[in-house]
């Protein structure tokens, strides 16, 4: 995703607010939008943003796992599963 190619001035987005979220609806391409010539936000489509909060909790999740694992906080999956098995029995 380039945002070079969705640049526009906060004018921009006054004056076409229906065409723009069709456009981003349909193209899933975020817009970054400018005022005074400095970027201030970035107009997205719902399910893209979505998307990135489910994959922002995955990494979350994983950097939280690793943080366990670098200070020593796990079993062996076959001490856990052996466990697993006695509490079947």
């Amino acid at each position: 995703m380039k945002f070079s190619t969705q640049v526009k001035p906060i004018s921009y987005l006054k004056s076409h607010a229906a065409e723009i979220i069709k456009d981003i609806t349909e193209h899933r391409e975020p817009m970054l939008i400018t005022q005074n010539g400095e970027a201030k936000l970035v107009v997205m489509d719902v399910k893209s943003f979505e998307e990135q909060e489910e994959t922002l909790a995955l990494l979350k999740i994983l950097a939280l796992g690793n943080r366990e694992i670098e200070q020593g906080k796990f079993r062996d999956a076959e001490d856990v599963f052996a466990e697993l098995d006695k509490a079947d029995r």
